[in-house]
């Protein structure tokens, strides 16, 4: 089964926004429920997969920082913010029958394990899925970085950005109905030009590493697991 992959390994980064669904704030259990099935799919023809998820939907510390907040401590918030996404999508998985583990870059034993390379390396030979949670554990790092970092930690053979949008595009595809879409981009344009993607940080860490960023709508049933199959959906961020 794991031979009609192109990915085998994948660190998937979703962003906390996705969890709220059409909600403007918070977690929608229908669409964390949606998310959980669509990832199944995916370990059911045999691929690893690994998450990153963000804590937007419930705090940001970026903008709590602007707003006059200490940005470490903003930042720290943020992090917590992730543990809960991270604890409800875990639930999620599990309700669908899929072995998962929820890793903490911050120490917090009641409610995850604590980051280490090797036991989440094993976990993921044993089929189980691993969330990484709170970030890289220090502020001024965002999520996009964490997945970056993780990715290259545990062997990613691509970064999966699910996002609202099916790809990457010249500006905002829901303001601007102008906007190109690019089929694939490289890391040096996509930083040149200060595309959204994953904060600059990210995807220079990807462009050390050549490690591809495939970028998709999480909103259209069986992309993730199209995606892994090396079909041509949304678009790729390579060298």
């Amino acid at each position: 089964m794991r031979s009609s992959l192109k990915y085998k390994r994948i660190l998937l980064k979703l962003s906390g926004e996705a969890l709220m669904g059409d909600k403007g704030f918070g977690i929608d259990s229908v669409i964390v429920d949606f998310i959980a099935r669509e990832i199944k799919k995916v370990v059911n023809i045999g691929a690893e997969i690994a998450i990153v998820i963000g804590g937007g939907n419930i705090f940001r510390g970026v903008e709590a920082s602007v707003k006059g907040m200490e940005r470490a401590s903003a930042d720290y918030m943020g992090m917590l913010a992730t543990v809960i996404n991270a604890l409800a999508l875990q639930n999620a998985l599990e309700k669908n029958k899929i072995s998962t583990r929820v890793q903490s870059a911050i120490d917090m034993r009641e409610l995850a394990e604590p980051y280490i390379r090797r036991k989440a390396l094993r976990h993921l030979e044993k089929g189980r899925i691993v969330i990484f949670a709170a970030g890289t554990g220090n502020p001024y790092f965002t999520t996009d970085t964490a997945a970056a970092l993780r990715a290259m930690e545990i062997g990613a053979d691509a970064i999966f950005k699910a996002t609202k949008v099916d790809g990457v595009y010249s500006c905002d595809p829901i303001k601007d109905p102008k906007a190109k879409k690019y089929d694939a981009i490289s890391y040096i344009d996509v930083l040149k030009k200060g595309l959204t993607v994953m904060d600059s940080t990210a995807i220079s860490l990807c462009k050390d590493n050549n490690l591809p960023i495939v970028v998709f709508s999480l909103r259209e049933k069986d992309n993730i697991k199209r995606v892994a199959q090396g079909k041509k959906i949304g678009s790729i961020v390579g060298p």
